[in-house]
């Protein structure tokens, strides 16, 4: 096992360089100047020409790039453009919003999906089944934003039952600041009830066939301890991975929803980097959330091998 993980520590080195790359190759093929962005568009060639040289920008391409990458490797990722912060610094402090949206969608999708899931494998086509499938089609058919707008229509602005923007830390009130992330959390956490509800019911109805399920009920093991004991361990390796997949997928969904909602976390660092061309910020961010998608990977192995221990990995 350690094994294993030291190698796959070891292959985020390619991972990491390729999306440095490509992030590095992506934001300078785009039009524009951060100078511009820094002095105004009214600035004279002049003033520009010197803040280009000040921050490096008048250098080839490829020279900029292995500068920016002997810093990386050096555990520095560079300091912004325009306000002049490490990246790192503005990294840990946008860290926990994003961290918490991610977890409590995470946690409402999984609290929703698994009794949504276990419910509809147990009673299919019934009223409970429908509801789900409904559910399920709902959450994957709605956009994200589209999503988000109509929540901030009917329960910020008609029904004024929760925020429509803003932020309140955990330090000022927990109550405070869940009831500030509720819409968000829900814009983000339908479409992982979608998909793991969907994936649960198929794979514990079919783990539910098999022939140690006949066994156990032939002794006389009672039907919901059946499911629970036997079947749903067994179905849940589907369901871990499609979770860790959706790590990725939560990652991009938070940077509409934190902008829809003016939610200061990683999300809007990115957009607000974006429409500054500010690179070092930037590309700070899409390695950090890179790092995050594989270190999620990473999390899904192991917890193949604590659900089932005929997983060995050698």
């Amino acid at each position: 096992m350690a094994r294993f993980i030291l190698r796959r520590v070891v292959n985020v080195i390619p991972v990491a360089f390729l999306v440095l790359l490509v992030t590095f190759s992506l934001i300078h093929i785009a039009p524009g100047n951060p100078a511009y962005t820094i002095l105004g568009e009214q600035a004279s060639p002049q003033a520009v020409k010197l803040l280009d040289q000040k921050m490096g920008l008048d250098r080839p391409v490829v020279v900029q790039f292995l500068v920016y990458l002997k810093q990386v490797v050096e555990g520095n990722l560079g300091t912004s453009l325009l306000d002049h912060q490490t990246v790192s610094s503005l990294i840990v402090t946008r860290l926990p919003v994003t961290f918490e949206l991610a977890f409590l969608a995470v946690l409402v999708s999984l609290v929703v999906a698994l009794p949504a899931g276990i419910l509809a494998a147990y009673r299919p086509n019934s009223w409970i089944d429908s509801v789900s499938r409904l559910l399920a089609l709902v959450g994957a058919a709605v956009p994200n934003f589209w999503l988000a707008l109509l929540l901030v229509y009917f329960f910020a602005v008609s029904l004024h039952w929760f925020p429509s923007l803003g932020w309140v830390p955990v330090n000022q009130g927990i109550g405070q600041n869940l009831w500030h992330v509720v819409l968000p959390v829900v814009v983000l956490a339908l479409p992982l009830v979608a998909v793991t509800s969907r994936v649960l019911r198929g794979e514990l109805m079919e783990v539910m066939r098999r022939l140690y399920i006949q066994v156990a009920r032939a002794k006389g093991v009672r039907e919901w301890a059946v499911v629970m004991r036997h079947g749903l361990k067994n179905a849940l390796i589907p369901v871990v991975t499609v979770v860790g997949l959706q790590v990725g997928g939560l990652l991009g969904g938070v940077v509409i929803t934190e902008s829809i909602f003016s939610l200061p976390g990683m999300g809007q660092l990115v957009v607000d980097a974006i429409f500054n061309r500010d690179y070092p910020v930037l590309q700070g961010s899409v390695l950090f959330m890179a790092l995050v998608v594989l270190l999620a990977n990473l999390v899904v192995d192991l917890c193949y091998a604590a659900l089932d221990p005929r997983i060995r990995y050698n």
